[in-house]
């Protein structure tokens, strides 16, 4: 589907960096993008968010270009999204919408896929306005007489009673991973989370360390059902290590609600490896999108080991670097090489050794390890 990828620099952050991640989620999501329209602006337009000339740009791009979709940077208002595609004749989306569509193409698991849909109709009752072309009144009449609904009522209602059933679903499958997790914790299994900012190799140095096999892809967004894995790390015993969905910044609120229940593997975690691109030259704000969505899950007091991954693109050795109390801060590995992963492995059985000690120095304290765990340093 042959696209036209608009963003709108508004003078923050990397606005390069985020026009090429948005053409990397529009070929994710199976789109060809073909051209790119830019401009600047202090704030959005109300009514089109790139102003009415801008718009006239991008409506004879799509004559010239014969492009059948317009994908936006940005979270679109419903008015705006609606009044573009008037405008333009073309099917408009925003960034909220097409990263719910990958998440939806990507889901494996029966709870992915509940999750996902669960998304997108939270995202999509926000679009249920007025301005639909069958929002008249539904007819009476003999027999049928009542107080009747417009069909934008009906929609929400029955779209609410679909969310509600969702939900119920989630509880239920939630109420299942307490159970799991509960059977780890009487068992004294430490538990480790891979978390970092998508398409930064979790899930191939997951497969490195666990020989599990997962799907790994460069591209955005590979991994959408956390898996875990148990494995042996020597002295410190059995270690259950989980890959999870990568993020992203301005994820779609939605998504972060819809897949906490996914991401309480990362809540509930001892230790999260906090695995970041070497290679990418906006790595630092990509941790910080990362942490942001932490906070926003309740993970923000886990501790931290970060993992500078693809050291072989960024040409950097492998190697530990530790902090003024000798805690390890940072592993320099290359998972799709292998370099480093063997300090890795020596750095985790390290932290585990030092938190199941601290364990064992807090008595009544042993069902949960990670509670003591945030005296670490990360």
């Amino acid at each position: 589907m042959r696209a036209a990828l608009v963003g709108v620099d508004f003078g923050k952050g990397d606005f390069a960096a985020s026009l090429e991640e948005l053409s990397l989620l529009a070929k994710s999501a199976g789109a060809a993008p073909v051209t790119t329209v830019t401009c600047r602006r202090a704030s959005p337009d109300a009514a089109l968010f790139v102003g009415s000339g801008k718009a006239q740009e991008i409506k004879d791009a799509i004559a010239d270009l014969d492009l059948e979709l317009i994908i936006f940077n940005h979270a679109l208002s419903p008015a705006q999204q609606r009044n573009l595609e008037r405008l333009l004749e073309t099917r408009v989306v925003d960034r909220t919408s097409l990263i719910l569509d990958i998440f939806a193409q990507r889901a494996q698991s029966h709870e992915g896929k509940v999750q996902v849909e669960l998304a997108q109709l939270q995202h999509l009752a926000t679009r249920l306005i007025r301005g639909w072309t069958h929002l008249e009144r539904q007819k009476g009449g003999i027999g049928l007489r009542g107080p009747g609904e417009t069909q934008l009522e009906t929609d929400r209602r029955l779209l609410g009673e679909r969310v509600k059933a969702l939900r119920a679903k989630m509880g239920k499958l939630s109420r299942q991973r307490a159970t799991q997790r509960r059977s780890r914790g009487r068992s004294q299994t430490f538990s480790v989370s891979l978390v970092g900012y998508t398409n930064a190799g979790k899930s191939t140095l997951f497969n490195v360390l666990t020989k599990a096999g997962v799907y790994a892809a460069d591209q955005l967004f590979a991994t959408l059902d956390t898996t875990s894995r148990r494995i042996y790390l020597g002295e410190a015993g059995n270690m259950v290590l989980s890959d999870t969905v990568g993020f992203i910044r301005e994820l779609p609120h939605q998504l972060v609600a819809a897949f906490r229940a996914t991401l309480e593997e990362t809540i509930h975690a001892d230790l999260l490896l906090h695995v970041v691109d070497a290679a990418s030259p906006v790595r630092m704000d990509q941790i910080e999108q990362v942490n942001l969505v932490l906070k926003e899950i309740g993970a923000d007091h886990i501790p931290q080991m970060l993992v500078w991954n693809k050291i072989d693109a960024a040409g950097q050795e492998p190697g530990v670097e530790r902090d003024e109390y000798d805690k390890i801060r940072r592993v320099f590995i290359s998972a799709r090489t292998g370099d480093g992963v063997d300090l890795l492995r020596t750095a985790l059985s390290e932290f585990a050794l030092g938190d199941l000690a601290l364990d064992a120095a807090v008595p009544g304290d042993s069902v949960s390890l990670g509670s003591a765990s945030d005296t670490h340093t990360a």
